[in-house]
C-alpha cells in the first residue's frame, strides 16, 4: 500500500495538472512585449511602424498553433494504442519542440540587442519574434489538450484553469522582472530566453494523459480553482499598491516570495488530498487497459469508446462543417475586437483626458480581467452543463453580447466609462479563450482537438488586424488629421462598429447553440452520465 501511495503522489493526473499549471505560469511572455519593446526599438533603430510590424509577427506566431496540434495528435496515440506506444511519444515532445523554438527566438533577439550578432534586417527580427511566439503556442496546446483528455467530465473547468494561469503569466513574469532586473529590459530578454525554456524542460515529464476517473475530481478542481482566484487577487493587489507606492527592494523580495508560496499551493493540495483519500483512489486507479489485461469484462466501455472515436473529426473534416466557420467568425468578432481594445487603451485614455498613471493601471489590470473571464467562463459553463444541461455555446452568446455592451460603454465617453467598459470587454474577451477550445473538443472530438482549436484561433489575429488597422487606426488617423485628437469623437465610431460586430458574433453563436442543442442533449450529456457510472 505504501508503494501505491508513492506512485499515486507523483504518477497521476493531478501531478500532471500541477506541472501544466507551472508551465503556463511562464508561458505568457507575449503579454509583456511593452517591457522590452523600447530597448528593441532604440538598439535596432526602428520607427514606430517597424516596431508594430515586429509586434504583428508576435501575434501571428502566438495564434497560429496548427503545427503544435498536428505534433500533439501524432505524438499522443489514441487510448487503444497508448500503452503500446507510450515510450515513443507524449505531450513532452510538444513541450520540447516549444522549448527549442522559444530559446532560439528570444536568444537571437537578445543577441541582436546586446550586439552579440550584427544588427539583423527587419525581416530576420520578425522571424525571431515569430519563432519565440510560436514556441509558446506549443506549451499552451500540450497543457490545454492534456487537461481536456484527463478531465473529460469537467473540461470547461480544466481549460479555464490552464487558460487562466496563462492569462496571469504576464503579470507573474513582470513580478519576476521587477524583483530581479528592475529597469534593465536587456536582462529581461535574457530571462525570457531561459525561464520559459528551462521550466517546461524540467516539468514536461510529468505532463501525461491518464485514462482514469477518480473520486473527488470536482472537489480537487474546485480547490485548484480557489488557488487561481487567490493568486489573481494577490497580483491585483500588488499591481495597485505598486502604482500607489514605489516598493523598496526588500518589499519586492517579500511580495515575490509570497507569490511563489501561493503558486506552490496546488501541489500541497494534491499531496494532502492524496494521503487522505489513498484507499478510495487506489480502488479507482485501474484504467481501462489494466482491466483488459486482467481479463475483466470491458466490452461495454470499449464499445462506448469506439463510438466516441467515430465522432473525432480531423482538421479537414472539421473545416468542411458549418459549425467550424461559425466558431471562426464568432472568434474573429470577439477576440479581434478585444485585442483592438487592449492595444489602444493608452491612446484612448489620452484622448479622454486620463493621466498616464490611470491608463497604465488599466493596462496592468487587463491581465486580471482576462484571467477572470478565462477561468470563470469554463467553471460556470461546466456547472450549468452538469446541473441544468445547458449547451456550452449559450455562454458564448452571453459573453459576446456582454462584450458588445462593453464596447458601447467605452464609446459613450461618460466619466469612468473606460474603467467599466474595459472590465466588461476584458472579462468577456478572456471568456472566449476557454469557451472556444472546450466547445471545439465537444463538437469535433478530442483526438484532433489541438489542431482544430488552433486553426480557429487564427481568427484572433485576423480580427485584430481588421479592427485595429482598418477600423480603429483608420478612423483615428482621419480624426487626427483634422486637429489634435482629443475627446470622445476620436474613438466613438470605432467602438460602435466593434459593438455591432460583437453583437453580430453573438447572433452567430446563437445559431451555433441551436445547431448543437440536440447534440449536447443526446451525446455530451450521455458521455457525462456514462463516465459518472464507471
Amino acid at each position: 500500500m505504501e508503494r501505491v501511495n508513492l506512485v499515486h503522489k507523483f504518477d497521476n493526473k493531478w501531478t500532471s495538472t500541477v506541472a501544466s499549471i507551472w508551465i503556463q505560469c511562464t508561458s505568457g511572455s507575449l503579454y509583456t512585449f511593452s517591457v522590452y519593446s523600447p530597448i528593441l526599438k532604440s538598439t535596432q533603430r526602428y520607427d514606430q511602424s517597424t516596431l508594430d510590424a515586429v509586434s504583428v509577427f508576435k501575434d501571428i506566431g502566438a495564434n497560429c498553433g496548427v503545427l503544435s496540434g498536428l505534433l500533439y495528435t501524432s505524438a499522443t496515440p489514441s487510448h487503444r494504442h497508448r500503452r503500446r506506444n507510450a515510450c515513443l511519444g507524449g505531450p513532452w515532445l510538444v513541450h520540447l519542440a516549444g522549448a527549442i523554438q522559444c530559446f532560439l527566438g528570444y536568444f537571437l533577439i537578445w543577441a541582436s540587442v546586446v550586439g552579440l550578432i550584427p544588427r539583423p534586417p527587419v525581416a530576420a527580427m520578425c522571424l525571431f519574434m515569430l519563432m519565440a511566439a510560436h514556441g509558446m503556442s506549443f506549451f499552451n496546446t500540450a497543457n490545454v489538450v492534456t487537461a481536456v483528455r484527463n478531465f473529460p467530465n469537467y473540461s470547461g473547468t480544466a481549460v479555464g484553469i490552464m487558460k487562466g494561469f496563462l492569462g496571469l503569466s504576464g503579470a507573474i513574469l513582470i513580478q519576476v522582472y521587477e524583483t530581479l532586473f528592475s529597469n534593465n529590459p536587456t536582462s529581461y530578454i535574457l530571462l525570457l530566453t531561459l525561464l520559459p525554456t528551462i521550466n517546461p524542460l524540467l516539468l514536461m515529464w510529468f505532463v501525461r494523459i491518464y485514462d482514469t476517473n477518480e473520486p473527488g475530481e470536482k472537489k480537487l478542481l474546485d480547490s485548484v480553482s480557489c488557488v487561481a482566484l487567490l493568486v489573481a487577487a494577490y497580483l491585483m493587489s500588488v499591481i495597485i499598491l505598486d502604482h500607489l507606492f514605489t516598493f523598496r527592494f526588500l518589499v519586492r523580495i517579500l511580495t515575490f516570495v509570497v507569490l511563489l508560496l501561493l503558486l506552490s499551493l496546488p501541489l500541497c493540495i494534491v499531496l494532502r488530498t492524496g494521503e487522505r483519500d489513498s484507499h478510495s483512489i487506489h480502488r479507482s486507479l485501474i484504467s481501462e487497459e489494466q482491466r483488459f489485461d486482467d481479463g475483466m469484462d470491458v466490452h461495454d466501455t470499449r464499445d462506448f469508446q469506439e463510438e466516441e472515436d467515430k465522432d473525432n473529426l480531423n482538421l479537414l473534416q472539421a473545416m468542411c462543417s458549418v459549425n467550424f466557420w461559425i466558431l471562426f467568425f464568432a472568434m474573429a468578432c470577439g477576440m479581434g475586437s478585444g485585442l483592438a481594445t487592449v492595444n489602444n487603451l493608452g491612446q484612448i485614455g489620452e484622448s479622454l483626458g486620463y493621466s498616464s498613471f490611470e491608463t497604465n493601471t488599466l493596462v496592468s489590470l487587463w491581465s486580471i480581467w482576462n484571467f477572470l473571464g478565462r477561468f470563470g467562463a469554463g467553471y460556470v459553463s461546466d456547472h450549468f452543463l452538469h446541473v441544468k444541461g445547458w449547451a456550452r455555446p449559450l455562454f458564448m452568446v452571453l459573453t459576446l453580447a456582454t462584450m458588445s455592451v462593453g464596447h458601447a460603454v467605452i464609446a459613450s465617453g461618460w466619466p469612468g466609462a473606460l474603467y467599466a467598459g474595459s472590465i466588461l470587454v476584458g472579462v468577456c474577451y478572456g471568456s472566449q479563450w476557454s469557451l472556444m477550445p472546450t466547445i471545439a473538443s465537444e463538437i469535433f472530438g478530442v483526438r484532433h482537438m489541438g489542431t482544430i482549436f488552433n486553426a480557429i484561433t487564427v481568427a484572433s489575429p485576423v480580427g485584430s488586424y481588421i479592427f485595429s488597422v482598418r477600423v480603429v487606426g483608420y478612423i483615428y488617423d482621419a480624426e487626427a488629421s483634422r486637429s489634435s485628437c482629443k475627446g470622445t469623437h476620436c474613438f466613438m465610431l470605432s467602438f460602435l462598429i466593434m459593438a455591432s460586430a460583437t453583437l453580430l458574433g453573438s447572433v452567430a453563436a446563437l445559431a451555433l447553440f441551436f445547431r448543437t442543442k440536440s447534440f449536447y442533449n443526446q451525446v455530451i450529456l450521455r458521455r457525462l452520465l456514462h463516465s459518472s457510472t464507471e
